[in-house]
């Protein structure tokens, strides 16, 4: 299986910067793309971005030009700086990544545990 695990997660100012870290381990085969989705109380699970090995990059709108998605392919790891932060980024971030394992070969979704960020004053 695959496992992945977020850190870098906080309390920060409004106006203020955070970054989160995600490793992805376990008996992978392939990894096609990796990405960051978050899930404020009492709404859906939102896309944040996503980057796939290869350079492209994907931003939800609300975040476009204040957080940057990178990674590095050979460590399986993806990065997600957040910048001028809001109050309404305030959520569990989840990790996510898109492969295969040695043992499951059909690519699927896999998931971390999440990560919570608070924006406040």
């Amino acid at each position: 299986q695959v496992q992945l695990v977020e850190s870098g997660g906080g309390l920060v100012q409004p106006g203020g910067s955070l970054r989160l870290s995600c490793v992805a381990s376990g008996s992978i085969l392939s990894i096609n793309d990796m990405g960051w989705y978050r899930q404020a109380p009492g709404k859906q699970r939102e896309l944040v971005a996503t980057i796939i090995w290869g350079g492209n990059t994907n931003y939800a709108d609300s975040v476009k030009g204040r957080f940057t998605i990178s990674g590095d392919n050979a460590k399986n790891t993806v990065y997600l700086q957040m910048d001028s932060l809001k109050s309404e980024d305030t959520a569990v971030y989840y990790c996510n990544a898109y492969g295969s394992s040695w043992s499951v070969r059909i690519p699927r979704d896999y998931w971390g545990q999440g990560t919570q960020v608070t924006v406040s004053s």
